[in-house]
């Protein structure tokens, strides 16, 4: 009788949490938490990622081969780690740092698990007289201006854990894809270039293996930039300018499908 009242007990528990699990939306055994970052690269990994790229150089990113901040953000928008390449946060423009993250946000909020898009595909709509226009946004201060500066960067940084908000719309920002397809947040990178800034974002995204991009608007498919800006007015309605400063870009960038393929992984 005993057993049988217990294992009543924890079936009744079971299907009451269940009950609570598909009320709040979340499925029985997911975690609900906002600031889960379980799914994104540490700090370590993701320093290390952007580390090696920029090494690269600007012979095979383009732009100024400048160092560069990176941050991502899960899916909830929150910041997950803030990263730096040079050997002190003065070695890379100070003003990159915020503006990594809301690139991050940005992608993150306007991608879905069935459809990406870039920060730079959001360029042309946001123009004025088209149908974005006014959608640009400052972060949420309290989260961009929070904290001692000399934790910037660190794994510690006043960023970390807080939403950034902000809408940016230029290359650099790329919502992130897990190897089973699902968006499980965003990237972005700041620094150099806004071209220089997507190539590099798009090969961190393909070393950390977060690439399983499934729909874009750009050839591929995919949520690469796309150059098609003539007179002022952009063909596809995607499209993004070329850069001025250090070595072009573009060709790197529509390349970029073919030397950092996206997908499903090998």
């Amino acid at each position: 009788m005993g057993g049988m009242f217990v294992k009543a007990t924890v079936i009744i528990s079971v299907l009451f949490l269940a009950s609570i699990a598909s009320r709040a939306g979340q499925k029985p055994g997911e975690n609900p938490d906002p600031h889960d970052c379980s799914k994104l690269p540490d700090f370590s990994h993701l320093k290390a990622e952007l580390t090696r790229v920029v090494k690269e150089g600007k012979d095979r990113n383009g732009g100024l081969g400048n160092q560069q901040w990176a941050t991502v953000v899960n899916r909830d928008g929150i910041v997950c780690a803030v990263v730096f390449t040079g050997p002190n946060r003065a070695a890379e423009w100070p003003g990159s740092r915020v503006i990594s993250a809301v690139k991050a946000s940005t992608a993150n909020a306007f991608s879905t698990n069935d459809f990406a898009l870039s920060t730079g595909n959001v360029y042309s709509a946001a123009q004025p007289g088209q149908s974005l226009y006014s959608i640009l946004s400052p972060p949420n201060p309290q989260a961009a201006f929070a904290g001692n500066p000399q934790d910037f960067g660190q794994q510690n940084d006043p960023m970390i854990g807080k939403p950034i908000g902000g809408v940016i719309v230029f290359g650099g920002g790329l919502a992130l894809y897990s190897n089973k397809g699902g968006l499980v947040g965003g990237l972005g990178v700041s620094g150099d270039t806004s071209c220089t800034d997507h190539v590099v974002a798009w090969k961190v995204r393909h070393g950390l293996g977060l690439d399983t991009v499934p729909m874009g608007v750009a050839p591929g498919p995919s949520d690469n930039l796309i150059f098609d800006i003539q007179n002022g007015v952009s063909s596809s309605g995607f499209g993004h300018p070329a850069c001025k400063g250090g070595k072009p870009s573009e060709d790197i960038v529509r390349k970029l499908p073919d030397t950092a393929p996206i997908g499903p992984k090998r």
